[in-house]
């Protein structure tokens, strides 16, 4: 897999500028409309986008828009794909890239929080390949999906072409931690509207039937981000290990 990112890495950068922009649109695009998302994560194109930028090779609101509007389209082929094949075609995916604990996380996710999910999913490769098609299935109502698909795609497409720009020819090491930067930043969201939350019900009146559940509802989701956070820190840090260990080795 390292040599297939590398590969895919190397690609970009050659290319002319057009032909790069074809890929920065179409590798979010397909993560969840073909799930490819388990295999190669968008994220890798679009830090290589603003890196791109980075060096005048495209435009940077090019770049931007290519990238947004692909996770967007992607996730909306995805929610389609979902509602008209379902569980079915889920099914028929090899477990060693659609593992059942990720459907099983996905399908939580839509349960506690239906539309919001979207937006939760797009910050780790598995739920933002699984989680379209789950609110296909469970039919989501479009109206609501495409709102949280299109806030989700503008806020991380936006945060990993500008972190590929700003990195330079560092971008490699943007890349490692992408989705451990990406989880810690939503954490932090999500945490930031807890307190909002909080403070602004503390003024409304007492006794809101809907209060409990919603505050149950945000403290499920905060659970899963730092289960999520966890996984994702000891992920990089092994990977990290590895190719420490296969530079040295290369070195000597």
């Amino acid at each position: 897999m390292g040599a297939l990112l590398t590969w895919i890495a190397d690609t970009l950068q050659k290319l002319p500028g057009p032909a790069a922009l074809v890929l920065v649109f179409l590798l979010p695009a397909l993560e969840a409309s073909v799930f490819l998302g388990f295999l190669i994560p968008g994220e890798i194109a679009v830090v290589i986008g603003g890196f791109l930028a980075f060096n005048g090779k495209v435009n940077l609101g090019v770049a931007l828009a290519a990238a947004i509007s692909g996770a967007i389209i992607g996730d909306s082929v995805g929610y389609e794909v979902g509602k008209k094949w379902g569980d079915k075609l889920l099914t028929k995916l090899p477990e060693r890239f659609v593992k059942p604990e990720h459907i099983e996380q996905g399908k939580q996710l839509i349960n506690r929080l239906g539309g919001k999910a979207v937006f939760t999913g797009r910050f780790a490769a598995a739920l933002r390949a699984l989680v379209p098609g789950l609110c296909g299935v469970s039919r989501v109502p479009y109206k609501k999906f495409l709102f949280w698909n299109a806030l989700g795609g503008i806020v991380w497409a936006t945060a990993f072409t500008l972190l590929g720009y700003a990195a330079g020819n560092a971008w490699h090491k943007v890349e490692h931690y992408a989705s451990v930067v990406s989880w810690v930043l939503l954490g932090l969201a999500v945490a930031g509207g807890i307190a909002l939350f909080v403070v602004k019900k503390r003024k409304a009146s007492a006794g809101s039937e809907t209060e409990p559940d919603l505050v149950e509802d945000i403290k499920h989701a905060v659970a899963a981000i730092e289960e999520t956070v966890e996984h994702e820190v000891g992920r990089v840090t092994h990977q990290l290990a590895a190719d420490e260990s296969a530079e040295a080795a290369s070195a000597s």
